[in-house]
């Protein structure tokens, strides 16, 4: 079975930071089958996270990008719809367990993750800790499967979750098994930083982490994103030899220091990442 390149293509386009108004780019304004009022709907939808969980209609418009009267007219269709609440007293709107339905029918139809799920629960049985399955979108690795354990040390992360290519251990997975300028393209466009004291995040020593990373045929981060979190991913291939996801384990480093974790996890997550490569 072949599985598409998950990332590739998207991931040369510089992401959008979460508090800029979302607009369509010109090529997308430009091209004659493009439903501009779909895109519109969809910056609504996306105006919501973690940290803005109810919005007002100003709120909306501002963060969406558009004007007063065009988000009322959005936000009333979604709430018809279901897909949005508002409540009576505040005015304020909130997401409804309705949006939850496109990303189920993601997880049970993708090949790729119905295939990785049983070697997934296998990992996670054989080592007792999280282990998760992400694709590369844009700069930004995102989990399409993963399974907690008691000693998770981030277990708010669902499926869902993004976190930066550049300093987690399945992005650097990825990224490794891909044409250098491809990397490096990705690299450019990420928004390079230190999360902790301990992440790197300067380009050149990203590429040589990167370049090790092909060698060994893994990847291990420590403390790069979380404190005490220790990760050790391995990159799914494609019958052509394209990443198009990566497998990790992740555990505490009060458990585990960074080299006992990866002579532990190396093995077995390169085994099931070799299981669920086509």
């Amino acid at each position: 079975m072949v599985y598409p390149d998950m990332g590739l293509s998207m991931a040369l386009r510089s992401a959008t930071p979460a508090s800029a108004p979302v607009e369509s780019s010109k090529g997308d304004r430009d091209d004659p089958l493009f439903v501009q009022s779909v895109e519109k709907a969809f910056r609504v939808l996306k105006a919501f996270s973690a940290k803005r969980p109810t919005l007002s209609l100003s709120q909306i418009a501002s963060i969406s990008g558009l004007d007063k009267s065009a988000a009322q007219r959005f936000t009333h269709t979604l709430e018809r719809l279901g897909h949005l609440y508002k409540d009576p007293y505040t005015k304020h709107f909130e997401l409804t367990s309705r949006t939850l339905a496109a990303a189920n029918n993601y997880t049970q139809s993708n090949p790729l993750v119905r295939r990785a799920i049983p070697y997934l629960l296998q990992l996670a049985t054989t080592t007792e800790e999280a282990t998760n399955l992400s694709v590369l979108e844009d700069t930004d690795v995102v989990f399409v499967a993963r399974f907690i354990s008691r000693n998770a040390i981030a277990p708010h992360v669902t499926v869902g979750g993004r976190s930066p290519a550049f300093c987690t251990a399945p992005g650097v997975a990825i990224l490794s098994q891909m044409p250098e300028t491809a990397a490096r393209a990705i690299l450019t466009a990420s928004n390079l930083r230190a999360y902790t004291p301990r992440t790197t995040w300067r380009l050149p020593d990203l590429l040589v982490r990167i370049r090790d990373a092909a060698e060994r045929g893994y990847a291990v981060c420590s403390e790069e994103i979380l404190i005490n979190d220790v990760s050790v991913a391995a990159p799914v291939l494609d019958r052509d030899g394209k990443p198009v996801a990566a497998v990790n384990v992740a555990v505490s480093k009060l458990r585990y220091t960074a080299a006992a974790a990866e002579t532990r996890f190396a093995p077995i997550v390169i085994e099931t990442a070799q299981a669920i490569s086509a």
